[in-house]
């Protein structure tokens, strides 16, 4: 059989796997389950839940006794990619799991429980938690009333007062750096956008896919746009940061079937700007991009994305043509782009290329069988170069 001999880095493997989770049977706790003998609970705890949710104690002891059995069928997965960090009570009271994969769902289920396949693993969610810890330690942020990891919106949330002081701006540009995997919102839960900035490598949705935020410019006229790859917006969406509209596809070099060039742009929103530094998924600070010089065939570079987020390794060649054969679409010759050793995974698409304090160009592609296995894992790859890209379409790099 042959093997495909590359894949465009977009979001459809991950959405075909979302979708193929979504059609396991979600079943919940076993109706079987009974009411607890008289005395297993305090009643004066039953009789406060009851009053609390406006239901008769006799259902508040049917409550408590599914949260136990469900609780205690979690104590006994021992399954990989489950994990129990990940676990929470949906409003229907079912005891939901994250989990990494279709296989871990499966499992979960099968045992009675609700699963669902999450973004991020509870030791990323972890790991973003304790760089804001540490960012907070260097000065205590006063108008950030907390922070910490929700299973159930599968991030960590960041919680702000009314008013929000400059002295706070650097703990919530820190947290923005993790793109999708941070929410900040205000005391009353709403989602707070604290300067309609987007970082580089962040995720970016538009249907049921995603790519990841490539590098902002502007055009002659002084027009704010998203420099990407083609196949990002080949149909010209419209494109989200964390369910909100940030930019539309504009126009694309990229085009399934036909001989192509993987760039393309999109319209920023007003009141939004990308950022000119890119997010580095917790590996040390953020990157300031000072230009778009190239770097010869040999340089070290780095890359950031919203599946395998940042990632490093070095250029081999520049010039370089690829035919892509993505599920569902006819195979594209793509001419142009640089190839490297640095793993990418479907999903980075779009996302930038950097070279020291240079940008380099925009995730393309990659081989099928890329295993990314943390910041140095290797992998074959390719990446339009952003200077090829600035100068097609007349921009000028947005820089710190």
């Amino acid at each position: 059989m042959l093997r495909l001999r590359a894949m465009v880095a977009s979001g459809a493997a991950t959405a075909a796997l979302v979708m193929a989770a979504g059609a396991v049977p979600a079943h919940g706790a076993s109706g079987s389950v009974s009411s607890a003998p008289d005395g297993r609970y305090q009643k004066e705890m039953v009789h406060a839940l009851a009053a609390s949710l406006g239901i008769s104690d006799e259902a508040a002891v049917r409550r408590l006794d599914s949260q136990a059995h469900q609780q205690s069928v979690l104590g006994s997965l021992h399954t990989p990619g489950a994990d129990p960090r990940g676990a929470y009570f949906d409003h229907a009271g079912r005891l939901t799991v994250n989990v990494a994969d279709a296989q871990a769902a499966h499992r979960v289920e099968a045992a009675g429980l609700k699963a669902r396949i999450s973004r991020y693993a509870a030791d990323e969610l972890d790991r973003v938690k304790a760089a804001l810890d540490r960012a907070a330690a260097q000065g205590v942020p006063s108008g950030v009333r907390g922070w910490g990891v929700d299973p159930a919106s599968d991030k960590v949330v960041v919680q702000v007062s009314g008013a929000v002081t400059a002295a706070d701006q650097a703990f919530l540009a820190k947290a923005e750096s993790y793109g999708s995997a941070v929410a900040v919102r205000s005391s009353d839960g709403k989602a707070v956008s604290t300067a309609g900035t987007i970082y580089p490598g962040s995720r970016m949705d538009y249907g049921n896919h995603y790519c990841s935020v490539g590098f902002g410019a502007r055009d002659s006229s002084g027009r704010q746009v998203l420099v990407t790859a083609g196949h990002c917006v080949e149909s010209l969406p419209d494109l989200y940061f964390d369910g909100t509209h940030f930019a539309k596809g504009t126009t694309t070099r990229f085009h399934h079937g036909r001989d192509s060039i993987d760039m393309g742009l999109a319209s920023v929103d007003a009141g939004t700007t990308i950022a000119p530094q890119i997010g580095t998924w917790g590996n040390g600070a953020d990157v300031a991009v000072e230009g778009s010089r190239r770097a010869p065939a040999g340089s070290d570079i780095c890359k950031s994305g919203a599946t395998s987020h940042w990632t490093c390794g070095s250029i081999t060649s520049y010039n370089y043509s690829v035919t892509y054969t993505d599920p569902g679409q006819p195979a594209t010759l793509v001419t142009n782009v640089g190839l490297s050793d640095v793993c990418d995974l479907g999903g980075d698409s779009g996302g930038p290329w950097v070279s020291g304090d240079q940008g380099q160009g925009m995730t393309s592609g990659g081989q099928t069988d890329n295993q990314c296995d943390g910041v140095y894992g290797q992998g074959v790859s390719y990446f339009e170069p952003l200077d090829d890209a600035l100068q097609y379409y007349g921009l000028s790099l947005n820089t710190a």
